[in-house]
C-alpha cells in the first residue's frame, strides 16, 4: 500500500475568494481534543532526541558483535591448530604405501606432506642420536637408479630394499633382495649434524662377489627427519628417501 504523505501547500491563485472568517469560539463551543498524530515507523520522531533516536536493529548491534565475537572464537582456534606430528606421519606413509616405492609415483606426489613432516623433525642432530642405528626398510624414492623405471617390470628390483648405518664405526650399507641380492658398502663423513660425505668402497654382486668401487662412487647424504619409526633423507641430486626401521640391532660390516 502507498504510504500518502502530506504535499506542501501551494500559493492561492490571484482571483481565489478571500477565506471564510474562523467561527469564534464561545462558552458552549465544545474544545476539541488535539490528538499527536501517531509516529510513522519509519519516519523520525522530532519529539526524541537525536541521542534517543536509535534504530531497535542498532541498539542490539553491540550485543551480537560479543556474540559473534565469542562464537567466531571456536572456529578460528580450530583451524589455527595444526595436524600432530604423528597424524602427518600417518598421512605420509598412507599415501606412498600404494605407489611401488615411487615407481608408480607422480611428480607431485605428497610432497607438501613430507616438508611438513620435515618441519617438526624431532631430533636435531641425528648423527648423534641412536636412533640412527640398525636396518632400515625403503618405503619410497624418487631415485631413478634404485627404481630401474627405464627396465621392463620384470627386470627391476622386485624385492625389499634396506640401508644399515652405524654411527658409532661412520658405516653404511645398501641392500638388494629380490632377484640380484646386490650390495655395497661405505664410509661415512660427518659434514655437520645432519649432513655426511657418502664414499662408496665395496660392491657385491648377487651378495657373493666383491668388488671395489670406483673412485668417483662417492655423495651426500642429509637427514631431515628422524624417530624411531621412520627415516627422512635427501641425497645431493635431489632425490628423496624415506624409510622405516625394521632391525635396530643390525651391525654394518666394517
Amino acid at each position: 500500500m502507498a504510504l500518502l504523505l502530506p504535499s506542501s501547500p501551494s500559493p492561492s491563485p490571484p482571483f481565489s475568494p478571500s477565506p471564510l472568517p474562523r467561527p469564534r469560539r464561545t462558552l458552549e463551543t465544545p474544545l476539541a481534543i488535539s490528538r499527536s498524530p501517531r509516529p510513522h515507523p519509519f519516519r523520525p520522531n522530532p519529539s526524541v532526541g537525536a541521542r534517543e533516536r536509535v534504530s531497535p536493529l542498532l541498539a542490539a548491534a553491540p550485543q551480537e558483535s560479543k556474540w559473534r565475537t565469542r562464537v567466531s572464537f571456536f572456529p578460528s582456534f580450530i583451524k589455527k591448530r595444526g595436524k600432530s606430528r604423528e597424524e602427518l606421519k600417518e598421512e605420509l606413509l598412507a599415501a606412498i604405501a600404494p605407489l611401488d616405492r615411487g615407481a608408480d609415483a607422480g611428480p607431485r606426489t605428497k610432497r607438501a606432506s613430507i616438508g611438513e613432516l620435515e618441519a617438526v623433525n624431532p631430533v636435531k642432530e641425528p648423527l648423534k642420536s641412536d636412533l640412527l642405528n640398525g636396518k632400515w626398510e625403503l618405503l619410497y624414492t624418487t631415485s631413478r637408479s634404485i627404481l630401474q623405471t627405464q627396465r621392463p617390470k620384470f627386470l627391476r628390483p622386485n624385492g625389499k630394499i634396506y640401508q644399515a648405518i652405524n654411527t658409532d664405526t661412520l658405516r653404511a650399507q645398501n641392500m638388494e633382495t629380490w632377484p640380484y641380492f646386490n650390495q655395497v658398502t661405505a664410509n661415512l663423513v660427518p659434514l655437520n649434524e645432519r649432513r655426511v660425505a657418502v664414499r662408496f668402497d665395496t660392491f657385491k654382486i648377487f651378495g657373493l662377489i666383491p668388488i671395489k668401487a670406483p673412485e668417483g662412487g662417492r655423495g651426500e647424504l642429509e637427514i631431515t627427519y628422524l624417530d624411531e619409526e621412520i627415516r627422512i633423507s635427501r641425497g645431493d641430486k635431489g632425490n628423496l628417501f624415506i624409510l622405516k626401521m625394521v632391525d635396530p640391532t643390525y651391525r654394518v660390516p666394517v
